[in-house]
């Protein structure tokens, strides 16, 4: 089992960026492909990015593209999103999810793992 445990949300202006940080309990975090979704009020949750679990391939969703990276710190126990030229379209809670395996998905419910959340507002 791994906890997960999100940080580093805020508020900022359109054009600024922020970074999220997930920390993961346990020994086996390196044994996990890792990803980030976000929810928006009123809207499903919504796939951003995935990470393989060796660290080597990742996905992301066409609204984040060019603008997120996602990467991961296996000694540090630790995933990361970088976020950049953020928009006022971007604003959610954003989760930090882990699947035992390869490689992620685009679908929330193949992930076995979830952090509470942490809120991103991009204001206009």
């Amino acid at each position: 089992q791994v906890q997960l445990v999100e940080s580093g949300g805020g508020w900022v202006q359109a054009g600024g960026s922020l970074r999220l940080s997930c920390a993961a309990s346990g020994r086996t975090f390196s044994t996990y492909a890792m990803g980030w979704f976000r929810q928006a009020p009123g809207k499903e949750r919504e796939f951003v990015a995935r990470i393989s679990r060796s660290g080597g391939w990742t996905y992301y969703a066409d609204s984040v593209k060019g603008r997120f990276t996602i990467s991961r710190d296996d000694a540090k126990n630790t995933l990361y999103l970088q976020m950049n030229s953020l928009r006022p379209e971007d604003t959610a809670a954003y989760y930090c999810t882990a699947r035992r395996g390869n490689s992620g998905t685009d679908r929330p419910d193949e992930y076995d793992y979830w952090g509470q959340g942490t809120q991103v507002t991009v204001s206009s």
